[in-house]
């Protein structure tokens, strides 16, 4: 019962709503609220804030929640290495991946399914705080993100791919036919951008500043489907990563140029908890990810 109230409150903590909560535990609304009832008897501390709904934890309740994670993630992992002692890992790989990796990942994620079949692999696409936050809360194993622009903590680091940029514009257009775009000649054209809350537009608005560019683009979205969009319509423009562009943006509609003075390349690696030990998911996941570099192929995978 005790490791089932750890899921309660880690349940509830994600879903912020009771009844959302119970049904992601498979319970009742009123099992759930019992079972931590009960847990605040046996500890002695109110763990929620009571009301008609959920209005959060007290503040014992946040050093509860936090112990109640890392037993609700240990208790995990000790099925996956009982199962694992007969030759197969079993569960859930959970992998935050930053917009602009999307594309890339599954050159690392599809082996590890096709390798571990037992294993249900969740993608999911976030920012690079929201994996920062996920690997904390102990809710992602892995997150494939930037190394260096805006580091995580408390991670270890393996190194997958260095980004490169491309300035995208449409075949008809007069640029289409340059071999490669300086940086200010982009900036000079009217644009379309992620918006200034994902890491990928800060460091382009970087990479500007530093060459004395002002970053004024005509459009912002948070997606790369809508600068696909916003460029096939016209008359707008984009710099994306490369990477982003040959997995989700390529087709005959567009073109894509390097950008050159300056040529920057930002390194995005997988990060998981320092936690040791690792799940047995985490674990499989870095072991995969070190053989491709001992073949010296973790670059080529993905571009």
């Amino acid at each position: 019962m005790f490791v089932r109230q750890m899921h309660y409150l880690v349940a509830l903590a994600r879903e912020k709503h009771f009844g959302r909560a119970a049904q992601a535990c498979h319970v009742t609304q009123p099992t759930l609220s019992a079972g931590i009832r009960k847990l605040e008897q046996e500890l002695g501390v109110p763990i929620v804030v009571r009301g008609h709904r959920f209005l959060g934890f007290t503040a014992e309740g946040e050093r509860v929640l936090g112990w109640a994670r890392q037993i609700a993630a240990d208790y995990e992992s000790l099925r996956q290495e009982k199962v694992e002692t007969s030759g197969q890992i079993t569960g859930t790989l959970r992998v935050g991946a930053i917009p602009a990796a999307t594309a890339a990942a599954p050159a690392l994620l599809a082996p590890f399914r096709l390798r571990h079949a037992e294993v249900k692999v969740q993608m999911l696409t976030l920012s690079s705080a929201a994996i920062q936050r996920g690997l904390d809360e102990m809710e992602l194993d892995a997150g494939i993100t930037y190394l260096e622009n805006e580091p995580l903590n408390r991670v270890r680091r393996l190194p997958l791919y260095r980004e490169h940029y491309v300035f995208i514009t449409r075949p008809d257009e007069p640029l289409a036919r340059r071999r490669s775009l300086r940086w200010a000649e982009a900036a000079a054209q009217p644009l379309c951008l992620l918006t200034p809350d994902m890491q990928n537009r800060r460091i382009i608005d970087q990479v500007m500043g530093a060459a004395g560019i002002a970053s004024t683009p005509a459009i912002e979205t948070n997606s790369f489907m809508g600068v696909w969009s916003f460029v096939r319509r016209g008359p707008w423009n984009s710099i994306v990563p490369e990477a982003s562009f040959r997995g989700l943006g390529e087709a005959a509609d567009l073109v894509a140029l390097p950008l050159v003075d300056p040529v920057h390349v930002q390194p995005i690696g997988l990060v998981l908890s320092e936690r040791d030990p690792l799940s047995p998911v985490a674990g499989a996941l870095l072991k995969m990810a070190q053989s491709f570099g001992r073949e010296g192929s973790i670059e080529n995978i993905f571009k």
